[in-house]
This record gives structure tokens, C-alpha cells and sequence, in this order.
């Protein structure tokens, strides 16, 4: 009877195999999924973040707006014959309290540029008002203008802290977004992570105005 010689089966080899392909498979699934979860937390962190800052940045022009009233009424009992001025300062208050920005928006660069623009507006205003206050030595005088005059300044510059912070806050939004592949995970969720836009200084100068008497 002849020797006969036998091949043992591959199967459990291949078996093996395939099942090793399937655990690389496997585990790059579970390594993308961390870092798409790790990617998400740190956009939302970053995007609570710049809301939080917002909320500051209305804070500090609620309380400019919020004083313009009285400044206006003080100013105009001495110079009353200044009606452009003090027309064109209720005007752009009026602006600025019908151009209100709320946090879901922010995102939105020409909503965003029309808040500012209605804010410039208003800081320019306030200026003008200033240079016809400097004509009148007694109404800078008074206790009245005094304390209005503190709050203003003060305000004008907590406005310019607050939004150098959200600037801040903004670049590092956007510069953890732009990271790779943090961009890659912001670009499934459309609008939600875009890119958060900038405070840029008003045309013709470089720094907030400037509410000084003395």
C-alpha cells in the first residue's frame, strides 16, 4: 500500500488572519472615534469659552448705552443749542439698540460687522459731543457731568478690555480649529464650529475713544 502524505487545512490560519485584520480595523475605528471625541470636547470648551467673553461684550455697551440719556440731558441744558449733536447721538443709541447681536449669532460675519458698525457709530457720536462740551468750562464744572463723565471714561475703556479679550478668546477658537485634524472634525457640524470673527479698530484710529476733561 502506497505511503500517502496529508495536507493539514489552512482554514484556521486564514481564520486567524482575517480576525487580525478585522482587530487593526477595529482599533483605528476606536482611535479616530477618541480623537473626534477629544476634538469635539476641546472646540465646544473653546466655543463656551468666547460666548462667555461675549456676554461681557454686551455687558459694557449695554452700560455706555444706558448712560448716553443723561449725558444727553446734562449736556443740552447748557448747550442747547447744539440740536445736531445731540440728534446724532439718540440717533446712533436708537441704531445700536436696533442692531442687537444675540450669542447664536456671532458666527455670522455680517451680522457681526453690523453690530460693530452700529457700535463705531455710536462711539463716534459720543466723540463730537465731547469736542462741544470742551466750549463750556462751566457745565464741565458741575458734580452732574463730573459723575457722568467718570462712568463714560471708565465704560470706554472696559469696552476695549472686553474686546481684546474676546479677540483673544476668538484667535484661540480659531486657531485650535485650523489644527489638524480638529478641522477635519469642525467640518461635520457646519455653522456650529465655524470661525469666530474679530474686533478690528474704527476706521481712522487705532484705539477706543478717548472720554478725558482735564
Amino acid at each position: 500500500m502506497a505511503n500517502e502524505t496529508t495536507t493539514a487545512p489552512a482554514k484556521p490560519r486564514m481564520k486567524f488572519g482575517l480576525l487580525g485584520c478585522l482587530g487593526v480595523i477595529v482599533l483605528g475605528l476606536v482611535v479616530v472615534g477618541l480623537l473626534g471625541i477629544g476634538a469635539y470636547n476641546s472646540l465646544n470648551k473653546l466655543d463656551q469659552a468666547v460666548k462667555s467673553q461675549w456676554a461681557q461684550v454686551e455687558n459694557v455697551y449695554q452700560r455706555r448705552a444706558d448712560l448716553v440719556p443723561n449725558l444727553v440731558e446734562t449736556v443740552k441744558g447748557a448747550a442747547n443749542f447744539e440740536k445736531d449733536t445731540f440728534t446724532a447721538v439718540t440717533e446712533a443709541r436708537a441704531k445700536v439698540g436696533q442692531t442687537k447681536l444675540d450669542v447664536g449669532s456671532i458666527n455670522d460675519p455680517a451680522a457681526f460687522a453690523k453690530f460693530q458698525q452700529a457700535q463705531d457709530g455710536l462711539s463716534s457720536a459720543l466723540s463730537r459731543l465731547m469736542v462741544v462740551v470742551e466750549k463750556y468750562p462751566e457745565l464741565k464744572a458741575t458734580e452732574n457731568f463730573k459723575m457722568l463723565q467718570s462712568q463714560l471714561e471708565s465704560t470706554e475703556n472696559r469696552i476695549t478690555v472686553e474686546r481684546m479679550r474676546f479677540n483673544e478668546a476668538a484667535q484661540g477658537f480659531n486657531t485650535k480649529r485650523m489644527s489638524f485634524p480638529t478641522v477635519l472634525i469642525a467640518g461635520f457640524f457646519g455653522s456650529r464650529f465655524a470661525e469666530k470673527p474679530y474686533f478690528k479698530a474704527q476706521a481712522g484710529t487705532e484705539t477706543a475713544p478717548k472720554v478725558n476733561f482735564k
